[in-house]
């Protein structure tokens, strides 16, 4: 009997979400979650000009980005997106699980580096106007503010997951 939820592949979960958050999830034919997920991407977007400032940022027009941007609106960016990369991949994670006979695993997968993402580009979209930022031009567009901010955190949370999941796992494993 074929099954309604073949393998996922975790990666093509990611790479969905990251074109667009909902993506991974309609691969991961979690549709509900899914359908919530490109709704809001595509009101956030829609009044935070995300796309004018995306387009003022790759023409190099510094003072019409900054003046296009709704930052009340932008700032709920990261978190549906980095949501969307994060449930997508997990659940990729959980459905193969499930395929092969495994009970769903307590653990989560990069949780670290996507809290790290989103409070990075949160911080990057927010401090885009520092005295320090502006020394770095390239840094001086809320876009690229945000995530470079993001990926920085994002990895540095990761790491800080992985030393802190290791200890733990130490400590189980050399119980006296």
């Amino acid at each position: 009997m074929r099954s309604s939820r073949p393998y996922k592949s975790p990666l093509a979960a990611l790479f969905w979400s990251l074109v667009l958050p909902g993506f991974g999830q309609l691969y991961n034919k979690d549709y509900y979650i899914g359908t919530i997920l490109l709704v809001l991407e595509f009101l956030i977007n829609l009044k935070s000009h995300l796309n004018i400032v995306l387009l003022d940022t790759l023409t190099g027009d510094l003072l019409r980005a900054h003046d296009s941007v709704n930052y009340s609106w932008g700032l709920f960016y990261p978190s549906i997106y980095g949501f969307a990369l994060w449930q997508a991949f997990n659940m990729a994670i959980s459905n193969n699980n499930r395929l092969e006979g495994n009970g769903v695993e307590k653990r989560t997968y990069l949780s670290g580096f996507f809290i790290g993402l989103v409070i990075g580009m949160d911080f990057g979209l927010f401090w885009h106007d520092m005295d320090l930022i502006q020394r770095f031009p390239f840094l001086d567009y809320p876009v690229f503010n945000g995530l470079t901010f993001g990926l920085l955190l994002g990895l540095l949370a990761h790491l800080a997951e992985i030393k802190i999941y290791r200890r733990k796992l130490k400590k189980l494993l050399f119980k006296d």
